[in-house]
């Protein structure tokens, strides 16, 4: 009987499995094929196996282009911050150069990407494009609809809040979509039944659902900012699982939230296909909620696109450049997209339209928003500082004279009934300083606005809920 070596062999002798086992079974069945012993055949196979674990980077290793200046104390204390989490970053051993947006802030412990990030890498790290995957915005122009009929015509369609829609009331996504969701196993066991009772929902926290005008036409735009939910979230914490194996075996000293996908594995190729599955689910999801709107005003939407921020995307050098709140600037960067992306500020600004420049020192990104100096916890302190507020927390005499101070003129809507006090203008970065930076350091060139007319959001959805009544 000819002796041939398989896959599971391999395996069985402690090896990890990955794209070089075909070179390896391919060596070391020529060998057993000449007659050679199984040990020579197998001594042939380890030959092929990926080297010796990877050190960290030492300092100042890698590029990191900073594109924020401070403003004010409060900036200050954010931009040292971010700086240091970045320097801490580019310490693993596959990053290649990182870029600080104008809008960056820290979002966990110190090496943890910041939102306003952008780190190039030879890897695919699921912790750098974070659980709210293919986080994006979308426009759609609706001709001779006023403001306001539009904006209770999204109230009436959308979802807002944790879980997704009941029974009864779901929305399926394209059978295309649904398709691949089945043939991807990153996307199986349980993240298929989620991605339909999502469907047709955003979230919470700063997702939204905007209305305003066109500076340049005077027309009613509908803007909406979500990510892609509980199959996003899912499909993170499965890749962050795969990621920290390799890390473990490759990389130890590295960071858990740093962890990488190698980019010449199988395991990257299907992650990398998963993630373009939930991009795509993503986008219908904004324009589903686009379009149920349309349907119940019986108008025709006569424009529209969109872009994602928090995403992986891969340029002909090879490298994965990973945005986390970071606005693609680069050309053709996905199949469909425009020359246009979408920077929102905050609920009571305009929304800029603008065209990407590719500037090499933002890795040919942009800016996704105004972002935080401080997290919405410290924010809220400040307030109840600022107003007076016992331990009880904010009256609701404050809350009143809070939103009726920073939402003036403006159609404001919390869908679960109850105002986000953390998610009001006061809470994120100076736009105009914001819009300044864009300019100084040429991330992108304005070339439209949507003025607000109002704006809907979760809300403070905690507030109301069902343990919480309970309690």
């Amino acid at each position: 009987m000819i002796k041939v070596i398989s896959g599971q062999d391999l395996i069985d002798a402690g090896m990890q499995q990955g794209k070089w086992f075909r070179s390896a079974l391919d060596a070391a069945n020529k060998i057993l094929g000449e007659d050679g012993s199984m040990e020579e055949a197998m001594t042939a196979a380890r030959a092929f196996q990926p080297g010796p674990t990877l050190a960290l980077r030492t300092a100042n290793n890698v590029e990191i282009y900073s594109n924020i200046r401070a403003e004010n104390s409060f900036e200050q204390d954010n931009v040292e911050k971010v700086n240091a989490t970045m320097r801490e970053l580019v310490l693993t051993p596959v990053v290649r150069a990182a870029a600080i947006m104008p809008d960056a802030c820290p979002a966990g412990p110190v090496g943890t990407i910041p939102v306003g990030g952008v780190v190039a890498s030879e890897g695919i790290h699921p912790g750098m494009h974070s659980a709210d995957i293919c986080c994006s915005m979308a426009i759609s122009i609706f001709p001779d609809i006023d403001p306001k009929s539009l904006l209770d015509a999204v109230h009436a369609v959308t979802h807002f809040g944790p879980g997704g829609r009941p029974r009864g009331a779901q929305i399926r996504p394209s059978e295309a979509v649904l398709s691949e969701f089945q043939q991807n196993p990153y996307l199986q066991n349980g993240v298929l039944s989620a991605a339909i009772e999502h469907f047709g929902t955003q979230g919470d926290g700063n997702h939204f659902a905007y209305v305003g005008t066109m500076k340049s036409t005077g027309e009613t735009a509908l803007v909406t900012h979500h990510g892609s939910r509980a199959p996003g979230a899912r499909l993170y914490d499965r890749g962050m699982k795969v990621a920290n194996g390799f890390r473990e075996r490759l990389s130890p000293q590295t960071l858990r939230d740093n962890a990488w996908i190698p980019g010449d594995t199988e395991e990257a190729d299907l992650y990398w296909s998963a993630l373009q599955t939930v991009r795509q689910w993503t986008k219908e999801n904004h324009y589903v909620i686009h379009d149920m709107a349309a349907e119940k005003l019986a108008a025709k939407v006569a424009d529209r696109f969109w872009n994602e921020h928090n995403f992986v995307f891969r340029k002909s050098d090879g490298l994965f450049y990973h945005g986390k709140g970071a606005t693609p600037a680069f050309d053709k960067w996905a199949e469909d997209a425009t020359d246009l992306t979408i920077i929102p500020l905050n609920m009571a600004e305009p929304i800029l339209i603008v065209r990407g420049s590719n500037a090499a020192h933002g890795l040919g990104f942009s800016p996704h928003g105004a972002g935080r100096n401080v997290s919405r916890t410290t924010h809220m302190r400040h307030l109840a500082e600022e107003y007076g507020a016992d331990a009880r927390g904010l009256s609701p005499n404050n809350i009143a004279n809070i939103m009726a101070k920073q939402t003036k003129g403006l159609d404001v809507r919390f869908f679960s009934g109850v105002a986000d006090i953390s998610e009001l203008p006061d809470a994120y970065k100076s736009a105009a300083n914001v819009r300044a930076q864009i300019e100084h350091y040429g991330l992108a060139e304005i070339v439209d606005e949507v003025i607000p007319y109002g704006n809907i959001m979760a809300g403070d959805w905690k507030q109301n809920a069902p343990w919480r009544k309970k309690r």
